[in-house]
């Protein structure tokens, strides 16, 4: 046992949020914390880190057990670099170092009367630990972590306060992942990530050493990192082993089961009721009649309550005014802020139906060609043209000017839907976490993430034939973005996206743009096709890279750059000589290395298939009735655990002594 949260019971005046919910979290098991909106899992996630105290019951951690914990909003005012600022947060690490380097001192000046074995003892433990958290890669993990989330090496030595929110939220990550706490807390970590760091994000959680407890709203993060689900239901916390997908499923079969018995229970108490009503006051059945009334009482009692149902909003967009078939177009576009260049000369074409989804590294100008493409920004030179009938819509978090502070929520949607109904609009906002008296704020008072929900829900209510949308699922729960997720599915315009959620991405795009290092590429197909090409075309690259042969521009590669390379002149028969020679001595070298990296991959590809079976076959409750079956299956998936991280570490370090040796063959 890690954390315990013992019958923990939380009201907000009359509002009960936890009646006696537990939860117990064991060492390496990674849960996602689930519910509808308002079920409480931030305020829970608060409790178990002692920032609110419960009504009732306690939280316990195990022995020197560290907590990380990542809130939704952070706020860095530092003046210290970034690479410092994160380094900075290792505060156990570099206090074991000194520690260890007092004990070096200590130990070469023991004298006699000194007690050399417990100093020595100590340095051992002491020693242990910093290698464990990474002592010795302090730095070079520093640089990993912050690069995986995003930041280029060049942001490294810049000061935290010249960075937005989104990104100091980074920041706090990675200040967060160095530590290595033995429990990571983490709410809604993905908000302020693009899709590439998400992707980086999730594979980082899933092979985390500690334990981690996470809330989320993206289902492929959660799918991906998490094999325990707690859900918040009926003011308890209900535990499912497996991913969010397991839970679903089981989920729905514990409900069909617990429906069952309770229209059981009913029938039962009404059949009893009819006894009762006929026979209660007649003196010779009067025993009787008592007797079943007192079991109707027994059975109310414990009758079985079926947890809240998800909320299942069902939106259709109004269709937009039809448009030609050519939509919009850029055509010889370039943009620069000053003397950076972020594009120069692209083209890009869209169709009525085209639903693209615009991905790539953050930084590398996604949201600037979605506010050229809606008209927010100019390029610097080149052109732009929409369509016969088109019109644009534009969401972002940042573009909210259009809300009129005195007006209530149900103003701001009113002034823009003639002809609704209130409860149409009721329902409308009810979707986007608008409920009750929440509709009646006046828009003064709101939060930016309740800002961000109502202007995506105005957008919603009569759109454009060309819907610019940036981020829309922040802030949303489950719920509301599987109606956002099915609306846009059955637009009919033009829709171009920018989310870091993989699930909406593949299931609303059919056309993907990858955006990196200044090159656009179009790849005419979904999702999953346009990483199927990208994982094709670079794995290509790397072979031709590998084989010595100079990398060719490929023209739907999104890891390859599409800059022709420049020719120097003709190459002297020796050099070509030379160049040959160095490539064999460079291919003998790695053959071993590259013979390795190729069994580890098989071996990792195996390994993997089988902890996914393992984890769907923990999720049967034929397994639980099995001991012996669930034993083995139990040790196996014990020993995977640690195989598999085993693996993808030596997987890198084969990788990295490949990439190094080539880049040293070529210079």
């Amino acid at each position: 046992m890690i954390l315990l949260a013992d019958k923990i019971e939380k009201s907000f005046g009359a509002r009960v949020l936890f009646s006696g919910a537990t939860l117990q979290v064991n060492p390496g098991e990674r849960y996602a914390l689930v519910g509808p909106n308002g079920a409480g899992k931030t305020t829970f996630l608060k409790i178990v880190m002692g920032l609110e105290s419960p009504d009732a019951g306690t939280v316990s951690y195990a022995k020197d057990v560290t907590v990380g914990y990542l809130e939704q909003e952070t706020k860095l005012a530092s003046n210290t670099s970034v690479i410092e600022e994160v380094m900075a947060s290792a505060v156990e690490i570099r206090s074991m170092g000194e520690r260890a380097e007092e004990l070096q001192v200590m130990i070469a000046e023991a004298g006699e009367n000194d007690d050399l074995d417990a100093l020595l003892l100590e340095y051992g433990r002491v020693q242990d630990r910093f290698e464990h958290l990474g002592g010795y890669e302090l730095e070079s993990h520093a640089r990993q972590i912050l690069s995986g989330l995003g930041f280029r090496v060049s942001d490294f030595d810049k000061p935290c306060s010249d960075f937005s929110g989104g990104w100091q939220m980074r920041i706090a990550l990675a200040k967060l992942f160095l530590r290595k706490p033995d429990l990571l807390l983490l709410d809604e970590p993905t908000n302020h990530l693009d899709l590439e760091s998400v992707q980086w994000l999730r594979g980082f959680i899933a092979s985390y050493e500690g334990a981690v407890l996470l809330v989320s709203h993206d289902r492929a993060f959660m799918d991906a990192s998490v094999d325990h689900v707690a859900a918040l239901e009926n003011r308890r916390v209900t535990v499912y082993t497996g991913n969010y997908s397991s839970y679903l499923k089981q989920r729905e079969d514990n409900l069909e089961q617990m429906r069952a018995k309770r229209a059981a229970q009913e029938r039962e108490i009404a059949h009893m009721q009819v006894f009762v009503d006929k026979f209660r006051y007649k003196p010779t059945k009067a025993a009787q009649a008592q007797e079943r009334m007192r079991k109707i009482e027994q059975i109310k009692n414990e009758l079985v309550i079926l947890p809240e149902g998800h909320k299942h909003v069902d939106f259709k967009f109004p269709d937009p005014p039809r448009s030609g078939d050519l939509v919009a177009s850029l055509e010889g576009v370039s943009k620069s802020y000053g003397a950076k260049e972020i594009y120069s000369g692209i083209d890009l074409k869209l169709y009525r139906g085209d639903r693209i989804a615009l991905v790539g590294p953050n930084g590398a100008g996604k949201s600037t060609l979605l506010k050229m493409l809606a008209g927010v920004e100019q390029p610097s030179s080149g052109s732009r043209e929409l369509g016969l009938h088109v019109g644009v819509a534009y969401y972002a978090q940042h573009q909210l000017e259009g809300l009129k502070e005195s007006n209530t929520v149900l103003q701001e949607i009113d002034s823009v839907a003639p002809g609704w109904t209130v409860p149409q609009e009721r329902s409308l906002l009810g979707a986007f976490l608008f409920s009750g008296d929440d509709v009646d704020k006046r828009v003064g008072v709101l939060s930016g993430g309740e800002r961000a929900r109502l202007a995506l829900a105005k957008m919603l209510v009569a759109p454009e034939a060309l819907l610019c949308l940036d981020e829309p699922t922040n802030h949303l729960d489950i719920d509301s973005v599987d109606m956002l997720e099915n609306a846009l599915k059955r637009f009919p315009g033009t829709i171009v996206l920018i989310s870091h959620d993989e699930h909406l991405v593949r299931a609303v795009a059919n056309r993907v743009v990858d955006i990196r290092d200044g090159h656009m590429t179009v790849i005419d197909g979904d999702y999953d096709y346009y990483l199927y090409k990208r994982e094709d075309l670079a794995a290509r690259a790397a072979l031709e890279a590998s084989a010595g042969a100079p990398s060719r521009p490929k023209q739907a590669a999104p890891t390859v750059s599409a800059a022709t390379p420049v020719r120097e002149g003709k190459k002297t028969k020796e050099q070509r000589r030379a160049e040959a020679d160095a490539r064999a001595e460079l291919n003998r070298r790695l053959k071993k290395t590259k013979t390795r990296l190729k069994e580890v991959d098989a071996a990792l590809e195996k390994h993997r298939a089988r902890y996914d079976e393992l984890m769907e076959l923990m999720a049967s409750e034929e397994l639980y009735a099995d001991q012996e079956k669930f034993n083995t299956a139990l040790a196996e998936y014990n020993e995977l655990k640690k195989t598999i991280p085993a693996l993808e570490d030596e997987w890198l370090e084969l990788s990295t002594t490949i990439e190094e040796e080539m880049e040293r063959g070529r210079s």
